[in-house]
């Protein structure tokens, strides 16, 4: 009997033991496969309008291994650029983002509207511009409306664009040249002054 009592005694530590252990675990695995970030994009305040369709994609170590996560994220929205923009705009504003104003936001010319923003110590990239499916402008100006066909609707809306990085991994947040860039086209990388060879730097052509 007292084998038995002891069996049983056992049996119930190691069940509680089991039980105590796989809640923690659940949640820490699930918190390792899910980024925070993505959990505070969907608890935005935005029209489900705005977010008929959503891809995520994750690159990079979230602690800074080599290099540091990038979150990016395309949204298809079912109204126009301009009161999709507004929407995220307000919804960021809401959820304590700052607009950001930098001279490299964006880094490269582009369609649409493209705001910057930081809050804590990550940056975000918010780019609202027509679909892909829209013809592109001609000589600056829109081109012309293709023919009504039945899958014209399909064209119809916006797409949005995020990306938020860590603030320590974007650049922008670094001391920029002073160069202007009317005069090289782009700015340089910044040059060293004390070359270990003693020889010349040459300065960018």
């Amino acid at each position: 009997m007292r084998e038995r009592r002891r069996l049983r005694m056992g049996i119930l530590a190691l069940v509680s033991l089991l039980l105590l252990g796989a809640v923690p675990l659940y949640f820490g695995l699930r918190t390792l496969s899910r980024d925070p970030v993505f959990d505070s994009l969907d608890a935005l305040d935005v029209p489900s309008w705005a977010t008929v369709k959503t891809v995520d994609n994750v690159s990079g170590s979230r602690w800074c291994l080599q290099d540091c996560r990038l979150r990016e994220r395309t949204v298809e929205s079912q109204r126009a650029p301009k009161e999709t923009a507004q929407a995220y705009e307000q919804a960021l504003t809401r959820d304590g983002w700052r607009r950001w104003k930098v001279t490299r936001c964006p880094e490269q010319r582009a369609q649409g509207s493209y705001t910057c923003w930081r809050r804590d110590e990550l940056t975000l990239d918010l780019w609202v511009r027509e679909p892909t499916c829209a013809p592109p402008p001609v000589n600056g100006q829109p081109a012309p409306p293709p023919a009504p066909t039945p899958a014209a609707g399909k064209c119809a809306g916006s797409l949005v664009s995020v990306k938020v990085r860590n603030a320590i991994d974007d650049e922008r947040t670094r001391p920029q040249p002073s160069t202007d860039p009317s005069l090289t086209g782009e700015d340089p990388y910044p040059t060293l002054t004390d070359d270990p060879l003693g020889e010349q730097t040459r300065s960018p052509s």
